[in-house]
């Protein structure tokens, strides 16, 4: 396990946990009165409890788990609208697996695949591209979702198809951007942060900079993280360092693998494919301005939404978001504000067999993390 083992090393975490302690006694930090850090994206979160680093560090120590996961923030009405291309004749509606659970109004896309409709899942946008090859009597919609991380390999997929001029394949683009949520959740008053580990995989794509704004703007540190023990470890203690420092700025703990400026190729494909949108809606924070993207004129063939009439601004799609569930408390947990056990539907009526909101069903859902971590122990508490 080279490159992996090692940042597994019980004596270095050790060592590391002792030097958060001493920082964070430091810095007055009791349970009381934490220090508040958010983990952006959902991978920190399940290695966080993976490796039971919540119970491991200071106890001043808070990690709040933001909203990072693509699926989990996924509004109702795309789902819906998922349904709607999916159940059309001669559509072949391909998607990676996290995303064939999620519930909308009408159930979720395996309920629409038991009722009939051809879903398929998929490993990447160049399978579905390579279905619409096998297929050209067929419609194959491959369903974009996902943060930077994923939003490239859409874009090449995409210009792939129009290089060869295959007609018969489209993408219903719902890839959207990290750094826009993180400033809305800084304006709200409410919430109380004191600093953030930053996504590895999307900072892989985009580098540092697009998080200046944390630092210069809120004065708030950043460090962006990679997804071993110890990078986490590491990353808590480089915030806490830039908090007794009364600093605040942008580090780069992942250096190993995220260049500073992004990768450069991934960036070019994105542009070339992708424009902003004006506004996206996100489950739990609502509409946030030009927080998704989608697909430029120049490649409107391959945009499911001109294909299929759906999508923002079309007939009948509800004006307002769609309420969670019952019970469901999704929002309220993406947004910092509740941990996953103090949701009444928890363990309860929302379970990974049953799930009543996205955050249950998602492999970087923070109820599923704390449900596959903690389970029955976590419901109790």
């Amino acid at each position: 396990m080279k490159y992996a083992a090692e940042f597994r090393d019980p004596t270095a975490a050790r060592a590391l946990l002792a030097r958060i302690a001493a920082r964070a006694e430091g810095l007055g930090a009791t349970r009381a009165r934490p220090i508040r850090i958010m983990e952006i994206c959902g991978g920190h979160t399940h290695a966080i409890f993976r490796y039971g680093l919540d119970r491991l560090v200071h106890e001043g120590i808070e990690f709040i788990h933001g909203p990072g996961c693509p699926v989990c923030v996924l509004p109702m009405a795309r789902v819906d609208e998922c349904i709607e291309i999916a159940e059309r004749p001669g559509v072949i509606f391909t998607t990676f697996g996290d995303a064939m659970r999620v519930p909308g109004r009408r159930g979720s896309l395996i309920a629409a695949r038991a009722r009939g409709a051809d879903i398929r899942m998929v490993y990447s946008p160049l399978d579905a591209l390579e279905l619409a090859r096998r297929n050209p009597a067929h419609e194959v919609v491959f369903f974009g979702l996902g943060f930077e991380t994923t939003t490239p390999s859409t874009a090449l997929t995409i210009q792939a198809a129009a290089r060869e001029g295959i007609g018969n394949f489209s993408v219903f683009c719902n890839h959207i951007t990290v750094p826009e949520p993180i400033r809305v959740l800084l304006e709200d008053p409410h919430m109380v942060l004191d600093g953030f580990i930053g996504p590895g995989h999307v900072s892989m794509v985009i580098g540092i900079h697009p998080y200046d704004f944390i630092a210069q703007d809120f004065g708030k540190p950043i460090v962006v993280a990679g997804f071993e023990p110890l990078d986490l470890l590491q990353s808590v203690l480089m915030v806490l360092d830039q908090i007794a420092e009364g600093r605040a700025a942008v580090e780069n703990q992942y250096a190993r693998v995220v260049p500073e400026r992004g990768n450069p190729v991934s960036l070019a494909a994105m542009a070339d494919v992708y424009e902003r949108r004006p506004s996206f809606e996100w489950r739990g924070l609502g509409e946030i301005d030009a927080s998704g993207l989608r697909i430029r004129p120049a490649y409107a063939a391959f945009d499911a939404e001109a294909k299929f009439g759906v999508g923002y601004g079309a007939p009948g799609r509800p004006a307002a978001p769609e309420p969670e569930a019952e019970g469901c408390a999704c929002g309220a947990v993406m947004t910092g504000r509740m941990k996953p056990p103090a949701c009444p539907a928890f363990g309860r009526g929302c379970t990974p067999e049953t799930p009543l909101g996205a955050l249950m069903v998602s492999s970087e859902g923070a109820c599923a993390a704390y449900w596959q971590y903690g389970g029955a122990r976590a419901a109790a508490e």
